[in-house]
């Protein structure tokens, strides 16, 4: 089979032509369609998140099982499937109450600690199986139902954790990228008004053609725009967002979402940035502000929203495809921060 292999963080992919696995006992291994490209994997490109080198990445997939281990009872060749990215225990309290991505005995990500989906094959234990609900239509838009599991999982969990109600004001930092971009469109599926926050006009007019109400640019001609807070309250009547998502997660991005917030505002972050920044505590007291950490998503929360796309309430933004071959080329325009929207490697069609 075809696969992209990193040998060492910060190395180019190299195509490498490797056997098809084989499924162990409680294994499964799926033919892969399409397999997202994001952020997340390039911060363990560059080094700067871990992975168990060398390593074939990816995790966000349209695959269809090819074959199964010993024990396994559940999936059959054939099933339609994705990935559920953690890597998890499933007997701790947590994973018992639907809670994955806070498993105790947490074992690390698909594609970082263990070979992923930058390949024509993906092997895997059998539970990161997810298999797709009737009525989705996978082989017509693999790339697009394949990064459901994060582009659309992701912020619907957001929606949840951070009680957003319709109307409500909610600021989106970094709403041109595949998270970001992806935000917007369940954002408004909740029926919140959304104020796009990135840098310059191509993301922010992304932002507009995907129904972001308002937009603010954080670039200014000396560099960041120290009037973000100012331009967040000017877009909403003076009061500023109920709620900031922070996929960026620099110090300036969460500073500026607290320091603009409104009374009560809840302030996400989920970035990969993971950065210090400085609030003032009598800013939380005086507002009641929350802050307000989401890791990931629950299986369960995947299904649903696979279940969503399937019911035709949304659909995920791609805005660029790639040949498996091309990663790198996806890498470096995400390294340079001018994805439009999600990436896809599109792997091989359906016959």
């Amino acid at each position: 089979m075809r696969a992209m292999v990193i040998e060492k963080p910060g190395d180019p992919f190299q195509l490498r032509d490797l056997p098809i696995p084989e499924p162990g006992p409680g294994e499964a291994v799926a033919k892969v369609y399409a397999c997202g490209a994001g952020l997340t994997l390039q911060h363990v490109k560059a080094g700067r998140s871990s992975g168990k080198f060398p390593l074939i990445m990816g995790h966000e997939i349209t695959g269809e099982i090819s074959a199964v281990g010993e024990g396994v009872t559940d999936l059959t060749e054939g099933d339609p499937v994705t990935i559920y990215f953690y890597l998890t225990c499933g007997t701790c309290p947590y994973c018992q109450a639907g809670q994955e991505n806070l498993c105790d005995n947490f074992g690390g990500f698909v594609g970082r600690q263990i070979d992923g989906a930058y390949a024509e094959y993906v092997k895997l234990p059998a539970r990161n199986f997810l298999k797709f609900p009737e009525g989705l239509n996978y082989k017509e838009i693999p790339g697009e139902v394949g990064v459901v599991t994060d582009a659309i999982a992701t912020p619907y969990k957001v929606i949840r954790r951070a009680r957003i109600q319709p109307g409500e004001n909610v600021a989106i930092f970094g709403a041109g990228g595949g998270l970001g971009s992806n935000m917007v469109l369940v954002a408004k599926w909740a029926g919140a008004r959304v104020i796009a926050v990135d840098r310059g006009k191509d993301k922010l007019d992304l932002a507009r053609q995907l129904g972001a109400d308002e937009v603010v640019d954080v670039l200014h001609e000396d560099g960041l725009n120290s009037n973000v807070p100012d331009q967040l309250w000017a877009v909403t009547d003076g009061r500023g967002p109920e709620v900031s998502i922070d996929f960026v997660s620099s110090a300036w991005t969460t500073e500026t979402a607290i320091a603009a917030s409104n009374k009560q505002g809840r302030i996400v972050v989920l970035g990969g940035g993971g950065e210090v920044f400085q609030a003032q505590t009598m800013d939380f007291l005086n507002r009641e502000l929350e802050l307000i950490g989401s890791r990931y998503c629950s299986r369960a929360e995947v299904m649903e929203s696979l279940q969503l796309v399937a019911d035709g309430e949304i659909l995920p933004y791609v805005g660029e495809h790639y040949a498996l071959e091309d990663a790198e080329i996806a890498h470096d325009r995400l390294e340079q921060g001018i994805v439009m929207g999600r990436a896809v490697l599109d792997i091989a069609k359906f016959e």
